[in-house]
């Protein structure tokens, strides 16, 4: 099917006539970039001359009526005026300021200034002086390297975070400007986007927040959840292939507060699409049961993009994709329509010529007082959030309960004494693997933290991630299966690299919701961007994993994590865990949930081990305690993780019973150990003591660390192989003997 088109002069939706094609349309645009705004002024008097010479044709009370039409028709001008100066003022705050870092991405903020305008200045409903209102519309640019517009968005809507100096700084040391958007740094950024595709994923998990809140609290005659999700992507965002992935999912979901903007500019930085990208990206979305719509001229046509989002809005059941034809560097004489604006600034010399197109006259950075009066949001923002707060004032009157859930829930605040629902463990209780374990944590803990969502890339049965007492997440009553937007489980079906953002995008929504999702340990490969990202954004998702070694068996090494582990724990931000056993899977989800700022990333054994007498929630929190305490000083010290802990204890034990001086020390996050203290680090490991053996099935690097170059690692440092587990410990070594034999090795 072919995407509607808007009409501007009809005003109404019609399908595009046969003629020109895309790239004919560009080249008329590019030969049209000349003065739009004076051309703009030019039909608009020209409508007034008209009007004029037939006012001498009429009588004295038709002319007054006439004379009434024509002062409409000039401030109708005046204000297009100013939209046209507000949007050339969007081009050159990004102009200036990537040529004054010399360095950065003019040509997209050039071109998707009037889309973006049209958002902020008239769809978005946002309280620029409180960046964190609860009930506003988000905006995502998921093609971050265009980040100037946004920048430049912010400052002219009135938020404080973005001010002329912060501008002019664009791209320098302690700028809040940085050179892709960062949630982290710039209030009034939703996610920080740069890798493509990773912020139209994230926008899926901003609608997917909207949806589930609005289900789980909203009333037939009253609403505290309701918003929309703004997104604009470009080419390079639809070729990666985590877009189709939350995209497919999106359809899925009938997520229709999400509107994506897709800057249609055919431009990568190779040179124009047709070089590697000819799929028809609307008929795609189509086909995932989105919504679309085509705005043939996103560069002077503000009515058609008015009008595309405004039927994207009324639109039910579906999420929308506008796409809208652009010119990249819209304005620059020699450059727009070509890859040398797309990542350059565009020279002094081309900087003047693009003045001199588009008419502007005005200075480096400085913003006309027309523009910053239509623009400032203050007074619109403040009436909105206000408006939001009487109807929770209202909301909280007649549904007491839910009132308070939601206030509570909404302010990120965890129930009082919620740790205390973990279990503990005894030796006495039966073993078990520790994703078991972890599935007993997610359903004690999905009672009581009334904000867990989360689920599985299709491996729930695996990973042993459903809540038990909640249903499916779907989009309703027209499902193809069971379940609604209010459940908290979430299928994410085989989407790992979507699942990361979206679970990323649950936990920025910055509603109180704890996100976890799960797949395999091997297919964080799949995923790892999604993972880097929560990690630099300062978001708490829980990913759990699960097959965390070796161990798994007979799928053999596809399917084998060997380096993963100490990949996870050179990821700045990140705690990488690997409990073992039922006490310290406790331990972890404790620390996980507590920590809102920072991921953590599980890793759980699918093989069984005993639960150990001196495990402890508390000693976990540590990232590494004492688990087998000997007489006096130690001779030897033993480390284990995981699944290898259980080998390290009765190692040392079997030591202790020769007289050996043991110390076996659990070490189930290296991150929480090294934020201890120096004192309670050298009293776990005394530097007088330099036996030090270290047991994990997987790489041995980093390791040294902790053993020393005296000491000996033992672990995996080649793929793996298929074969029963047993079996493979006993091939590779990871036994209690190779622990005793070692340590005697340095006695």
């Amino acid at each position: 099917m072919q995407a509607t088109a808007i009409n501007n002069a009809a005003c109404k939706v019609q399908v595009p006539v046969a003629g020109k094609t895309t790239q004919q349309r560009r080249a008329v645009a590019a030969q049209a970039a000349k003065p739009s705004v004076a051309r703009s002024s030019f039909l608009f008097g020209q409508k007034a001359a008209v009007k004029a010479t037939s006012v001498s044709r009429k009588n004295s009370n038709e002319r007054r009526a006439v004379k009434t039409t024509a002062a409409a028709a000039a401030e109708v001008a005046t204000t297009e005026q100013t939209a046209f100066d507000c949007i050339n003022t969007i081009r050159f705050l990004a102009i200036d300021a990537v040529e004054k870092a010399n360095s950065g991405h003019p040509g997209l903020p050039m071109g998707c200034a009037p889309m973006t305008y049209v958002i902020f200045n008239e769809m978005m409903k946002f309280n620029p002086k409180n960046p964190y209102f609860f009930n506003r519309d988000r905006f995502v640019l998921s093609a971050g390297h265009g980040c100037m517009l946004h920048y430049a968005m912010l400052h002219l809507t009135g938020y404080d975070s973005v001010p002329t100096e912060a501008l002019s700084s664009f791209r320098q040391w302690g700028s809040n400007c940085p050179g892709h958007p960062e949630n982290f740094v710039t209030p009034g950024v939703e996610v920080t986007t740069g890798p493509l595709g990773q912020g139209i994923a994230n926008a899926v998990g901003l609608a997917v927040a909207e949806s589930h809140l609005a289900a789980r609290f909203n009333k037939e005659d009253i609403s505290v959840v309701d918003h929309y999700t703004y997104c604009i992507v470009g080419d390079g965002c639809n070729m990666e292939g985590i877009s189709a992935e939350a995209a497919s999912l999106a359809g899925h979901w009938g997520l229709e507060k999400l509107i994506v903007l897709y800057d249609d500019n055919n431009i990568s930085i190779d040179g124009h699409c047709e070089i590697s990208f000819t799929e028809d990206v609307v008929a795609k979305y189509e086909s995932m049961g989105w919504h679309t719509q085509h705005v043939e001229d996103g560069n002077t046509d503000l009515d058609s993009i008015r009008k595309a989002i405004e039927v994207a809005k009324a639109t039910k059941g579906k999420p929308s994709l506008i796409k809208v034809t652009t010119l990249i560097g819209y304005g620059s004489p020699n450059k727009a329509n070509s890859h040398a604006v797309h990542g350059a600034a565009l020279g002094a010399s081309e900087v003047q010529a693009t003045r001199d197109n588009l008419n502007w006259e005005h200075e480096p950075f400085v913003v006309p007082p027309a523009v910053k009066e239509m623009m400032d949001c203050t007074a619109r923002g403040a009436e909105a959030e206000a408006e939001w707060e009487k109807t929770v004032a209202e909301y909280c009157e007649k549904y007491p309960e839910d009132g308070a859930s939601f206030k509570a829930l909404i302010a990120g605040e965890l129930p009082e004494d919620w740790e205390k629902s973990l279990p503990v463990f005894t030796e006495e209780d039966a073993g078990d693997a520790t994703r078991i374990h972890s599935q007993t944590m997610l359903n004690v803990l999905a009672p009581v933290v009334d904000g867990l969502v989360g689920g599985s890339a299709d491996l729930a049965p695996s990973n042993m991630t459903l809540m038990k007492m909640f249903g499916d997440y779907q989009r309703g009553n027209d499902a193809p299966s069971p379940g609604g937007p209010e459940e908290r489980n979430i299928r994410y079906g085989v989407r790992e690299h979507a699942m990361g953002a979206i679970a990323n995008g649950l936990g920025l929504h910055l509603s109180g919701l704890v996100s976890y999702c799960a797949t395999f340990f091997i297919f964080t490969d799949y995923m790892r961007s999604a993972m880097r990202m929560a990690a630099l954004s300062e978001i708490g998702t829980l990913f759990v994993m699960t097959h965390d070694s070796i161990g798994l068996g007979e799928d053999g090494p596809t399917h084998q994590p060997i380096e993963h582990i100490a990949s996870f724990r050179a990821m700045p931000n990140m705690l990488m865990m690997r409990p073992g056993d039922g006490n310290e899977t406790a331990g972890a989800y404790a620390v996980a949930v507590a920590n809102r700022k920072r991921p953590t990333t599980m890793a759980l054994s699918r093989q069984k081990m005993p639960n150990l007498p001196t495990t402890s929630i508390a000693g976990t929190k540590k990232g590494a305690y004492t688990v087998l305490e000997c007489e006096g000083a130690p001779q030897v010290i033993i480390m284990g993780t995981g699944s290898e802990l259980n080998f390290a204890y009765d190692a040392g034990k079997e030591l202790q019973a020769e007289g050996v001086k043991a110390r076996v020390v659990s070490m189930p996050c290296w991150e929480l150990f090294e934020e201890q203290s120096a004192e309670y680090k050298e009293e776990v490991f005394p530097a007088a003591c330099r036996a030090r053996v270290s047991i994990e099935a997987g790489s041995t690097f980093g390791w040294q660390k902790f053993t020393g170059s005296d000491g000996i690692a033992i672990g995996v440092d080649t793929f793996g192989a298929s074969a029963p587990g047993p079996v493979l410990y006993e091939k590779f070594g990871i036994s209690k003997e190779a622990v005793v034999t070692a340590a005697k090795s340095l006695l």
